[in-house]
C-alpha cells in the first residue's frame, strides 16, 4: 500500500473520476459511509454523536456520515463551522441530502468564534464527536470558528473519530506530534494513507487505531511517486497455509552467530525467535563457554561452539563456519547478537561477512564492526540486511544520532543505495530501506519494545522470513519478507501488551505472541488497520 503526499491524494481523486468516471458524489457517499460503519462498530454504545462539518469536501463526508448514523437510529446533532450558504458542490449536495432525508436532525451554524453556546452545549450532551472540518488539503494553522471549537473539544474526554486527518493536522507532515491540531482518538481516512498517518502519532497513543477505507477509487488511478508505502501490506507473504506435505528443509536453516562470555541471551533469543517464526531449522554457533546456557533454552535449538580469545569468537573459526554452511545445508545467516568486540570478534563477523554470499542479517556488534569502515559493507548480488538503531547507525555513517534522526528517510535511502543493501533503521516508525530507493515504513510496536532484547527478536525474526520467502535472493521476495518480519515483530508486541503492561513485557513474551500476528489480517469490510490492533 502506497503512501501518499497531499497532492498525489488530490491527483489520485482527480484521476478516480475524470479518468475512470467515479463520480465525486460517489466517493464523497463511500468515504462518509465508511466513517459512520466505523463508528457504529467501534463505539457501539455511544447513542448521541456530534458531527462537526468544515465548509469543504471533509464537511461533506461528515454529512454523510451524519445521515448514515441516522439511519442507524443514533441521536445526531450536526454542528456547521460556518454558514450554509457558503456550501457549495457535493458538499452542499450532501447537506441537502442530510436535510431531507433526516429533518429531525438538528444543524447548527457557528459563523463566529465569541458564539459558542450551541458548539460547546453539544459536546456536553454528545457521547462521540466526529471531526469532519478540515481534510488533507488544508496547511494549518487553524483559525475562527474551528480553532475556537478545537479548544473546547480539548477540555472534554469525549472520544473523537477524525474523518480523514485530525483538523489542523498537515497530510504532507512527518512529524511525531501537531501543535493546533484537533485531538483524536481514532482517524479514518481514505484509498491510501499519507505520510501524516505513518509518521504522526494521530491518537496520542501507540494503538490508537487509523484505519484506511476503501472508497472505490481504481489501483490504477492511484499517483504514487514519492516511494514510500506501507510495511504492513508485506506480511500477505506469511499468511500463505503451508504445503500438506511440507518438510523442514522446505523452510530453511538459519544459522545464527554471536554470543559471548555474559551475552549468552542475545543469541538464545535470536535463535527462539527464527525458530517460532517457521524456520524449518535454527543452529546457534557460540563461543564454547556459553555453549551450554545456549543449549538449556530450548531443545529444539542446534549448537556449534566456537573457538574464543577474550570470551568471544576467534578468527580461528572461519573454516568452521564454512564447514557448517555446507555440512548442515545452512540458508541463511544472522550475525551479531551478543558478538561483543572484545579480542578479535570484530575482524571474525567482517571476515564471516565479506566472504559468506547466503542470504544474511546484520545486527548489533557486527555492525559496530564497520564502524568507520563501513565502505567495506556490500550488499551487491546479494540479500544483505542490516538492522542498526539510531546510533549503530551514527557510528556506521559517522555522523550524530541527532543528525540522523534529522534525516532518517534521506540517510537510510542513501545508505541502502549506496551499499546494495536492505536497511532496517529502527525507531519511531521503523524504516526498510532498499537499494532501489524505496523505503516502508513500518506502524505496528509500542513502547514495550523498548528493552533489551528487542532487537535480537527481530533479528531473527527477519532471519526466519528470508530463509522461508527470499531463497531465491530477489530484490522482490527480499524486500517482502524483511518488510513482513518488522511489521509481525511489532505487532506481536501489540498483542502482547493486551495481556501485560508495557512497562512490564519483556523481549521473549513478544516472542509468545507471535502466532496472533501471524493469524492478524490487518484488513476487512473494506477497511485496512494501519495502526492499532483490529478487534
Amino acid at each position: 500500500m502506497e503512501i501518499l503526499t497531499a497532492a498525489e491524494m488530490a491527483a489520485t481523486d482527480r484521476r478516480t473520476v475524470e479518468g475512470f468516471g467515479v463520480p465525486m458524489a460517489m466517493l464523497m457517499e463511500n468515504a462518509g459511509g465508511a466513517v459512520a460503519r466505523f463508528c457504529l462498530a467501534q463505539y457501539a454504545t455511544a447513542q448521541r454523536v456530534a458531527v462537526l462539518c468544515g465548509k469543504g469536501n471533509n464537511g461533506g463526508d461528515g454529512f454523510v456520515a451524519a445521515r448514515v448514523l441516522a439511519r442507524a437510529g443514533r441521536n445526531v446533532k450536526v454542528l456547521l463551522l460556518g454558514s450554509a450558504e457558503n456550501l457549495k458542490g457535493e458538499a452542499a449536495a450532501a447537506l441537502r441530502a442530510l436535510e431531507e432525508e433526516a429533518p429531525s436532525i438538528v444543524i447548527e451554524e457557528v459563523t463566529d468564534e465569541a458564539r459558542l453556546d450551541g458548539a460547546r452545549s453539544a459536546l456536553l450532551w454528545a457521547e462521540l464527536v466526529v471531526d469532519a472540518v478540515v481534510g488533507t488539503g488544508l496547511k494549518p494553522p487553524l483559525r475562527g470558528p474551528a480553532a475556537a471549537v478545537r479548544d473546547l473539544l480539548a477540555e472534554s474526554q469525549i472520544p473523537v473519530v477524525a474523518v480523514d486527518l485530525p483538523s489542523g493536522w498537515d497530510a504532507d507532515s512527518m512529524e511525531q506530534r501537531a501543535e493546533g491540531a484537533f485531538r483524536a482518538d481514532a482517524v479514518v481516512t481514505f484509498t491510501r494513507p499519507k505520510q501524516a498517518h505513518v509518521f504522526g502519532n494521530l491518537t496520542g497513543r501507540a494503538l490508537g487505531p487509523v484505519v484506511v477505507a476503501d472508497i472505490s477509487s481504481p489501483d490504477a488511478a492511484v499517483v504514487a511517486a514519492g516511494g514510500l508505502r506501507w510495511a504492513g501490506s508485506a506480511k500477505a507473504v506469511a499468511e500463505r497455509p503451508r504445503a500438506v506435505n511440507s518438510n523442514k528443509g522446505m523452510y530453511g536453516h538459519v544459522l545464527v552467530i554471536g554470543g559471548s562470555s555474559g551475552t549468552a541471551g542475545a543469541p538464545s533469543m535470536a535463535s527462539l525467535a527464527a525458530m517460532r517464526t517457521g524456520a524449518g531449522l535454527v543452529t546457534a554457533v557460540v563461543p564454547r563457554s556459553i555453549a551450554d546456557v545456549v543449549a538449556s533454552f530450548a531443545p529444539e535449538l542446534m549448537l556449534a561452539p566456537l573457538e574464543e580469545t577474550e570470551g568471544a569468537a576467534s578468527l580461528d573459526n572461519a573454516g568452521l563456519i564454512e564447514s557448517l554452511i555446507a555440512e548442515k545445508r545452512i540458508t541463511t545467516i544472522a550475525i551479531g547478537p551478543g558478538l561483543s568486540q572484545r579480542g578479535e570478534a570484530s575482524e571474525f563477523a567482517r571476515r564471516v561477512i565479506a566472504e559468506t554470499k547466503l542470504p544474511m542479517v546484520v545486527d548489533a556488534d557486527a555492525l559496530n564492526a564497520f564502524a568507520e569502515r563501513s565502505a567495506e559493507l556490500n550488499g551487491e548480488g546479494r540479500a544483505l540486511v542490516l538492522t542498526p538503531h539510531p546510533g549503530e547507525m551514527a557510528r556506521l555513517t559517522g555522523l550524530t544520532v541527532k543528525e540522523v534522526e534529522a534525516d532518517r528517510i534521506g540517510i537510510a535511502r542513501r545508505f541502502a543505495a549506496q551499499h546494495h543493501v536492505t536497511l532496517v533503521l529502527k525507531g519511531w516508525r521503523t524504516l526498510i530501506a532498499h537499494p532501489d530507493g524505496r523505503i516502508a515504513v513500518n506502524t505496528s510496536g509500542n513502547p514495550a519494545l523498548a528493552k533489551g532484547g528487542s532487537g535480537d527478536i527481530l533479528t531473527g525474526i527477519v532471519a526466519a522470513m528470508l530463509a522461508q520467502y527470499a531463497r531465491t535472493g530477489e530484490a522482490g521476495d527480499v524486500a517482502r519478507a524483511v518488510e513482513g518480519a518488522v511489521y509481525l515483530h511489532g505487532l506481536a508486541a501489540d498483542f502482547a501488551v493486551r495481556d501485560r503492561d508495557e512497562h512490564t513485557l519483556l523481549a521473549t513474551d513478544v516472542v509468545g505472541h507471535l502466532s496472533d500476528a501471524f493469524r492478524y489480517r490487518a484488513s476487512a469490510a473494506g477497511i485496512t488497520w494501519i495502526c492499532g490492533v483490529r478487534p
